[in-house]
């Protein structure tokens, strides 16, 4: 897909490798933008749904454009500060679409790359407000921000996890990033446990039985 605008630039440029391009100022995205990354992202969505397992998830356009346009002015933000917290609000809003497993999924082909933004917003500055706002969405999605510390405290881990296919996705990406402060909750220690069966030792060697 060729690359029209600041907003499909940053995005691209960030799943595909993983870098992205400063511009002079944050730029409005037109509607025609959001369809195309609406676009981009459900072919995105089709390629990851062979991990899932199930083909009863369906792609939530709105969860995705709203994710992607978090994922946008959070880089830009990390460049642009100037006459810019007034509308930290305005430009980070607060998801108000319903949050199911779809949901979830689909915003999560841009919010996994908020934990990498946070950790270098707090690296210049632990105070920054736009921490706190990034935080708090992935507190909500926190499928997404597995690789950070979140206040997690009040989850209800047996009600969180109880589609098999998020399940099988949430702990995977713990393993994947062998994140020990999850990994040890009670009831997600046991579920690793009884999925590593006896190739425990193969898996999570260091990790212990709660």
């Amino acid at each position: 897909m060729e690359n029209k605008s600041p907003f499909l630039d940053t995005l691209f440029l960030l799943r595909k490798d993983e870098c992205i391009t400063i511009f002079a100022d944050i730029k409005k995205i037109f509607p025609k933008e959001e369809q195309e990354a609406a676009d981009y992202f459900e072919t995105e969505f089709e390629k990851e749904r062979l991990e899932f397992l199930s083909d009863q998830i369906l792609f939530d356009k709105k969860a995705a454009v709203w994710a992607a346009k978090i994922l946008y002015h959070s880089v830009q933000l990390y460049l642009i500060r100037e006459n810019t917290e007034k509308d930290l609000k305005k430009l980070i809003p607060e998801f108000q679409g319903q949050l199911t497993l779809s949901s979830r999924l689909s915003a999560d082909l841009s919010l996994r790359f908020l934990p990498q933004i946070i950790i270098s917003l707090k690296n210049v500055d632990s105070n920054d407000p736009l921490v706190v706002l990034l935080e708090n969405i992935l507190k909500q999605f926190h499928y997404s921000g597995i690789e950070i510390e979140l206040d997690l405290e009040n989850v209800n881990w047996e009600d969180e996890l109880k589609d098999k296919t998020y399940r099988k996705l949430y702990l995977e990406r713990i393993v994947e990033n062998k994140v020990y402060r999850l990994a040890e909750i009670p009831y997600i220690n046991q579920l690793l446990n009884a999925e590593f069966g006896w190739y425990k030792e193969v898996f999570w060697k260091e990790l212990k039985k709660i």
